[in-house]
């Protein structure tokens, strides 16, 4: 249960992440350069590796036992709870969907203004902005994979979740050179969300002392809970009017 749970929280969020960073650099390598779009997008990979070496093997060697599963309860529950407030209120009508499609055309629309390489020069204009799309949704997800693998059994199921996204997204780049149209990338990360919660205060309460009754089957049980609760919220935010989002707050 609980490496089932890890990996589809870890590919759900490296792979809507990825999209919204292929939405970017998709854009660029199509408005401008292709090769500025790739530099920019293999430097921003680089320093996220760079972060990631350093900030997993780091948290692991100075936090061990209970310790542990309180840092990294609650990392995934700051993580998370941020992922399911923004997935209810877009359910319930109060925050624009997301769309990586969406902001495909609108960074499109806006390099499209923007002057257009000079011949015979590299692409630095495309290159900080494949850079800083990529680098900025790059170091969210190893933030989240880093806390995923760093807990107890966590490793193989977050490296199978991520590799699996990783793959899913760069094939669908390179098949459909723009990122899926219909995704329900809104209720995904609503998904994502209940995940990384479940998950946050299923190790905050280890780490406390609690002896799960059911052992890793209460995941379920912690689950059901925040889908109960969150469901009512969407209810109540749906219900109460007071209008609905712009398309410009999606990507907030």
């Amino acid at each position: 249960m609980t490496f089932v749970l890890t990996a589809v929280g870890a590919a759900l969020a490296v792979a809507l992440e990825l999209f919204e960073a292929m939405a970017i650099v998709l854009a660029v390598a199509l408005s401008r350069r292709v090769s500025a779009a790739l530099a920019g997008a293999v430097a921003a990979v680089l320093v996220c590796a760079v972060v990631g070496v350093v900030v997993g093997p780091v948290l692991v060697a100075q936090v061990a036992g209970d310790a542990l599963h309180i840092v990294v309860g609650v990392a995934l529950l700051l993580f998370g709870m941020e992922w399911l407030r923004k997935g209810v209120l877009r359910l319930a009508g109060r925050r624009a969907r997301s769309d990586s499609y969406a902001e495909f055309v609108a960074e499109r629309e806006a390099l499209a203004e923007e002057p257009p390489p000079v011949e015979g020069r590299f692409d630095w204009a495309g290159f900080v902005i494949s850079f800083k799309g990529v680098l900025l949704e790059g170091i969210e997800v190893i933030l989240i994979v880093t806390v995923l693998a760093a807990r107890p059994g966590g490793l193989a199921p977050t490296v199978v979740g991520s590799v699996a996204a990783v793959a899913l997204v760069i094939g669908l780049g390179l098949v459909l050179h723009r990122p899926l149209r219909k995704l329900p990338e809104s209720e995904l990360k609503y998904v994502v969300g209940l995940v990384l919660t479940t998950f946050g205060t299923f190790f905050c309460a280890e780490g406390l002392g609690v002896d799960w009754p059911l052992g890793d089957a209460g995941l379920l049980l912690v689950l059901a809970v925040w889908l109960g609760v969150s469901q009512a919220a969407v209810r109540v935010l749906a219900g109460a009017g007071g209008g609905r989002a712009t398309a410009s707050e999606a990507a907030a």
